[in-house]
C-alpha cells in the first residue's frame, strides 16, 4: 500500500490531537480525527452550558491543525483567534463560535463539522468521539489533608484535569444522565473500523485520550478494528493528572481502563524515557513493541516534532523511508 493510501485514524483532543495530525500529514493525507467532546472550561465550557451544544474547543484544534497543513494558515489563525476586551465576546474563540453556529443552523453536529471542512478546504475529516456532551467523573487521593489515602469523586474534565490530588480512575456519563452509557458517533465508529491505522495520545491522559476507551461502542470498535494501533506517549508527565507517573504508568492506566484493548506499537522519546526496559515490557502487556526516537521539539520544551514523529510513525508502521533511532 502506498504511504499516501493509508487510512488513519486520530484519536485524542487539543495539543495532543494537534501533535499527531500534524505529523499524520506529513505521512498520508486520509486522516480522520475523532475528538473527545467532555470539555467544560473556557470558551467551550460557556457554549456548552449557554446553548447546549458540543463544546467546540477541542474539535476546533483538529480543523486548525488540518488548516495548518493545507496552506490554509489564515483559516489556522481565524479558527484559533480569541477576542480580547471584557465583553460578551472576551475570551470566546473564532472557531469555536463558527462551529456552534453551524452546529444550531443545521441541527446535526457531524453535518456542522463536515460543513466546515468544505468551508475551510482542509482535506481531512474532524468526527465527535460521541454526538452529545459527556461529562468526566475521576476517582481522587490526595485531597484531604486527616486522610490523604481517602478517596473523593470529582468532576468535569477542568476539576480533573488541575486536581492537586492524584487521580485514579475516571468515568464518562452524558451530561445529567450518570445511569446511561455514552453513545459513540456511528461516522466515528464505521472511521475505526475501517481504518489502516489508529493513533491514540499524546495528550492530558485521563481527560483527552481515555475518554475515547469508556465510550461502550467506540471501544469495542478499537478492540474489533483490524487497524495497526498505535499510542504515543506524552513528552512529561501533566501536573495534576499524571504528575509523577512514568511512560509505563500511562500504559498501565490504560490497560486498567480498557483491559481488552491491545496495541501494536508504543511511540514515546528517548530522552523522556529513563527505563527503556520497563517501558518495553509495558508495550508488551498490551501486544506492542515500544519504539524510542528522538520526537520532541529541540527548540520548544513540551511539544513534539512533526517531522520527527512523522518519521518515527512510518517506522512503527513499518513503511518505507521511516528510520527514528532505537527499536524496543
Amino acid at each position: 500500500m502506498a504511504v499516501s493510501d493509508v487510512r488513519a485514524v486520530a484519536l485524542g483532543g487539543g495539543h495532543g490531537l494537534h501533535a499527531t495530525l500534524t505529523a499524520l500529514r506529513r505521512v498520508t493525507r486520509e486522516v480522520t480525527a475523532v475528538v473527545t467532546v467532555a470539555d467544560d472550561g473556557g470558551s467551550s465550557g460557556r457554549l456548552r452550558r449557554e446553548l447546549g451544544l458540543l463544546p467546540p474547543g477541542d474539535l476546533r484544534q483538529a480543523f486548525a491543525a488540518f488548516a495548518a497543513e493545507d496552506g490554509g494558515t489564515l483559516w489556522a489563525e481565524v479558527f484559533q483567534h480569541r477576542f480580547g476586551g471584557d465583553g460578551a465576546l472576551a475570551g470566546h474563540a473564532v472557531g469555536n463560535l463558527l462551529l456552534a453556529g453551524l452546529f444550531e443552523v443545521l441541527g446535526d453536529p457531524v453535518a456542522a463539522l463536515d460543513e466546515a471542512s468544505r468551508l475551510t478546504g482542509i482535506s481531512g475529516r474532524v468526527l465527535p468521539m460521541s454526538p452529545e456532551p459527556l461529562e468526566i467523573e475521576a476517582e481522587v487521593s490526595g485531597l484531604d489533608s486527616e486522610d490523604p489515602s481517602a478517596v473523593r469523586r470529582i468532576r468535569g474534565q477542568v476539576a480533573v484535569a488541575s486536581t492537586p490530588g492524584q487521580v485514579h480512575r475516571i468515568s464518562l456519563h452524558p451530561v445529567g444522565r450518570q445511569a446511561r452509557p455514552p453513545q459513540g458517533c456511528p461516522q466515528a465508529i464505521e472511521a475505526v473500523l475501517g481504518a489502516d491505522v489508529v493513533f491514540l495520545g499524546p495528550g492530558s491522559w485521563f481527560t483527552s485520550v481515555l475518554p475515547h476507551v469508556l465510550v461502550p461502542d467506540l471501544h469495542d470498535a478499537l478492540v474489533r478494528t483490524r487497524a495497526t494501533k498505535v499510542v504515543v506517549l506524552n513528552l512529561v508527565p501533566q501536573p495534576g493528572e499524571t504528575a509523577g507517573f512514568s511512560p509505563e504508568r500511562h500504559l498501565d492506566v490504560l490497560f486498567e481502563h480498557a483491559p481488552a484493548l491491545r496495541v501494536d506499537a508504543v511511540i514515546a522519546d528517548r530522552d523522556s524515557v529513563p527505563d527503556p526496559a520497563s517501558l518495553r515490557r509495558a508495550a508488551q502487556r498490551l501486544g506492542g513493541r515500544a519504539h524510542l526516537g528522538a520526537v520532541a521539539d529541540p527548540v520548544v520544551e513540551g511539544r513534539h516534532d512533526p517531522d520527527a514523529l512523522a518519521r518515527c510513525m512510518r517506522e512503527a508502521l513499518g513503511l518505507d523511508g521511516g528510520h527514528s533511532g532505537h527499536r524496543g
